[in-house]
């Protein structure tokens, strides 16, 4: 069952000459109605700008549209943000480059109030003092703050507008709904002149026709007409706007497009050197394991080398499993980074699930590891700068890699490092589809983030973590906590992890880097580091911060080695008392 929602709007000039509102709708159709959700939005302009009529159309008209061209992977809030502050810095530059340069409350300049509904959430957004309101039980809840100053009795002013600066600070919030909810959306020419009573009945009005049953559904744009009309009879002197919205039908939040997909596939076979699928000429299996089998295949149309991944046998049953399969490909597709595992190109009908992508001529980190023990500083940089580069495109999308470790991590013949398995990524834009729940941990113990063993949601920070232990165990050899941080499942717990330092008298380490990697790998992710970047910038360039540090003592590198060592000059020094006591009678 799709979102579906009913909309009534109205709007009038009121006593003015111009109408400076402006308000729209956008309900897109599939795939757009499930990935971006339904938009609904209200712009109100000022009375001391003759301009302001122009604001109002420019940021419903840009918002409406440029949030659809957002990429599926962000989240509303990121889309919208992204798209609001762009649509603030254009109105501010007009005004700038217009002659009310010095007197921006008669430049472009508007007030916003935004309403996103995708799958079971409403996403509000709100600058200025246009006003959205739900009905919660019998009474209306006002969901914006008005961005207004009052200075004296019947006097006030705006105090954040789009337009106004060169930044925005958009007020969000985000909320469940339920079928039947209604929202309203109002200009000050209504809000201020109508009690919250009457708008509460209004839309009580609505609810209640529309749980009628059909035969009742209620006139949406003449209940709006009638809002405004009411505020007119009260006295109101400015543009007057009104919205109410419905909501009709809601989807089930654990549907998804992918699961529509995989109704029209099927599943295939444990494959063998010369069969086909879909025109893919299997050569040898390269790795098989209870999660996928993996597949050296040729392109039956371009003779080039791919990989085909198909899902493990025994899991084919597992819906979720499948879902999270054909989302590799999925996340793939919207991931242009040299560093990022590329799709093969789909040219054909596909009848399988199966997922084709390039085929990289070269070993899995974990296996250079085991080649190159002992890696030279330098190398490791280089190793690491590339993955830094392909999480950061992950990370742009709004997605988490989430199983960073040295098997899901390709270097070429030609030293080009990629990063592959996207089973495992967590994409903000999809997560919002689905109904909130405890995530299972999908990444590997040794190289996950402490806070996924506490029920935390990962953030950048987490997949720093991973990509830290990793430069740690290409320096050392070992973990930075051992096998440890998988058994901390409390605060507690991981309080008392000890970081092992990664100096090593056999190897030539500056000791800033042990602070650099230390910081990299802390338990808290709030005491990490902000970006990938800085990271990357401090192994290459000491940070004042650890230059300080001397290398730890010989106690604290190797604990063990010491004692043993304090133990062999006790035992000799006894032996020697013993000598020199009895051994002259």
């Amino acid at each position: 069952m799709p979102l579906k929602i009913s909309v009534g709007q109205h709007s009038d000039k009121g006593r003015k000459e111009v109408n400076q509102d402006f308000y729209g709708v956008s309900a897109p159709v599939e795939p757009l109605l499930t990935s971006k959700g339904i938009a609904i939005a209200l712009a109100d302009g000022i009375g001391s700008s003759d301009v302001s009529q122009v604001a109002s159309e420019f940021a419903v008209m840009g918002f409406l549209d440029d949030y659809y061209c957002t990429s599926p992977a962000w989240s509303v809030r990121k889309s919208v943000e992204r798209v609001l502050t762009a649509t603030n810095s254009w109105l501010h530059s007009r005004t700038q480059q217009s002659q009310w340069r010095h007197d921006k409350d008669r430049g472009y300049v508007c007030t916003l109030s935004a309403l996103v509904i995708k799958s079971t959430t409403a996403h509000v957004f709100h600058v200025g003092d246009t006003r959205i309101y739900r009905l919660l039980g019998t009474a209306l809840e006002q969901l914006t703050v008005d961005h207004r100053v009052r200075v004296a009795e019947g006097q006030s002013y705006l105090s954040r507008a789009m337009g106004f600066n060169p930044q925005i600070d958009i007020d969000y919030q985000a909320l469940q709904v339920n079928q039947h909810d209604v929202f309203l959306l109002a200009s000050d020419g209504v809000h201020e002149h109508l009690d919250a009573a009457f708008l509460a009945a209004a839309a009580l009005a609505v609810r209640t026709s529309a749980q009628a049953g059909p035969l009742r559904q209620p006139d949406l744009d003449q209940a709006a007409r009638a809002i405004v009309e009411e505020a007119l009879e009260r006295g109101s002197d400015d543009n007057l706007t009104v919205q109410i919205v419905l909501i009709d039908e809601l989807p089930d939040p654990g549907t998804r497009q992918l699961q529509e997909q995989l109704s029209g596939l099927a599943l295939p076979p444990i494959l063998d050197a010369r069969m086909t699928l879909d025109g893919y000429t299997i050569v040898r299996e390269v790795h098989g394991s209870s999660r996928s089998h993996i597949y050296l295949a040729v392109d039956g149309e371009t003779h080039a080398p791919v990989i085909i991944k198909t899902p493990s046998i025994d899991l084919q049953g597992d819906a979720a499993y499948l879902e999270r399969f054909l989302m590799e490909e999925w996340i793939a597709r919207r991931i242009n980074n040299a560093h990022v595992l590329k799709p093969h190109p789909q040219t054909r009908e596909r009848r399988f699930v199966y997922v084709a992508t390039e085929f990289i001529d070269g070993q899995t980190l974990a296996q250079w590891m085991t080649d190159n023990p002992r890696p030279s500083l330098e190398t490791v940089r280089g190793i690491v700068e590339q993955i830094a580069n392909g999480l950061q495109a992950f990370h742009r999308l709004e997605m988490l890699h989430q199983d960073l470790r040295p098997a899901n991590i390709m270097i070429d013949t030609l030293g080009t490092v990629k990063i592959i398995d996207f089973g495992a990524t967590r994409v903000a834009g999809l997560q919002e589809m689905t109904a909130p729940a405890d995530q299972p941990i999908l990444g590997t113990a040794q190289y996950t983030a402490p806070e996924y063993f506490l029920g935390e949601a990962g953030s950048p920070r987490s997949d720093l973590f991973s990509l830290g232990v990793i430069t740690y165990q290409m320096l050392s050899g070992r973990l930075p906590y051992g096998t440890q941080v998988a058994q901390a499942r409390t605060q507690a717990a991981q309080r008392r992890l000890r970081y092992d330092p990664v100096l090593d008298d056999d190897r030539e380490i500056p000791a800033w880097i042990d602070g650099v990697l230390e910081k990299a790998v802390h338990p808290s992710p709030l005491k990490r580091y902000d970006t990938l970047s800085e990271y990357v910038h401090d192994l290459r360039r000491p940070n004042r911060a650890f230059l300080s540090r001397s290398r730890p003592p010989l106690a604290e590198r190797h604990p063990v080695a010491f004692w043993k060592g304090i133990s062999a000059i006790l035992a000799v020094m006894l032996l020697v008392l013993l000598f020199t006591r009895f051994g002259a009678r």
